[in-house]
């Protein structure tokens, strides 16, 4: 009788990680989108901002739920989507149901969302009521709020070249962080709230989103090369802030992505992070040194 054959080690699985397919897939799927919106359907473009935002407050909503905090998410998402669109139009003057500034619609809104979350919560008693009021009005002010300086970007003459500049200095932020980062870095620069981030990423987030900044401020935007040294500066150090803004919630709620809802990235927060803090003082800067703003 033969003896019975040895137990056979189990095969090692790798890890579980980012699916890089998938993460392909949807990344090049956004790109495709972002590309065609801004080309030839800028009101589209601003449908997409507008549904990701949606997107990102529910995903912070349900973060906070963790915490024992409960916003009030659907006068949120309806407040998101009318302070985006609403700006937007107002901007470009193309709704002739109001003639009020784009400035005053943005505070009608927000006034409006902030007062909707706060008399929706009612109905649910005092009991931890502040706590609720201030994470809608957290998810208020950190989403819809800044996140519809998108829509004054686009807004403006050359909107579109002006959208791509603040993108790619965003892109070129991250891009130069992480590769410099990777290859020299040694000292931290939050590492309670990211300890992979490093000064030295740091130093090449500034110097890639400069480079980008100066070219395309004098090849796209048609202004002065230092404009775009200030935006891209301005873009680095405020992107950065908004990766540790994001870093900071996350590990606060305990969680690695804010969700799954894009297959190989996370969630919307995810890919937002950056650009959503960085957008209105790029949307300044943009303002106040190139024409048509």
């Amino acid at each position: 009788m033969s003896a019975a054959p040895a137990d056979t080690p189990p095969a090692k699985t790798r890890s579980a990680g980012r699916d890089l397919p998938a993460a392909i897939a949807v990344g090049v799927g956004l790109v495709a989108i972002v590309v065609a919106t801004l080309t030839w359907w800028h009101w589209g473009f601003i449908i997409l901002v507008a549904v990701m935002l949606s997107l990102g407050a529910i995903e912070v909503h349900q973060a906070l739920r963790r915490l024992g905090l409960s916003a009030e998410v659907v006068p949120i998402v309806l407040g998101t989507l009318g302070m985006t669109l609403g700006t937007y139009a107002a901007a470009t003057n193309v709704n002739p149901l109001w003639s009020m500034p784009w400035h005053s619609v943005l505070l009608m809104f927000l006034g409006a969302t902030v007062l909707a979350a706060l008399i929706v919560r009612f109905p649910r008693g005092h009991e931890n009521f502040v706590r609720d009021a201030a994470a809608s009005v957290f998810i208020i002010g950190y989403i819809a709020l800044l996140g519809s300086f998108s829509a004054l970007i686009l807004a403006g003459e050359q909107g579109a070249a002006r959208m791509v500049t603040f993108l790619l200095c965003v892109v070129a932020n991250d891009t130069g962080g992480y590769a410099v980062g990777v290859l020299f870095g040694r000292t931290p620069l939050a590492p309670a709230l990211s300890p992979k981030k490093t000064w030295e990423g740091m130093a090449g987030s500034l110097l890639f989103a400069m480079a980008t900044g100066a070219a395309l401020a004098h090849w796209v935007l048609g202004v002065d090369w230092w404009v775009g040294v200030i935006l891209g500066a301005v873009t680095a150090f405020f992107g950065t802030c908004g990766d540790l803004i994001e870093s900071a919630v996350k590990r606060d709620v305990g969680i690695k992505d804010m969700s799954s809802i894009l297959p190989g990235h996370g969630g919307v927060m995810d890919r937002l992070d950056s650009l959503l803090v960085a957008a209105a003082p790029a949307w300044l800067v943009m303002y106040l040194f190139v024409p048509g703003g």
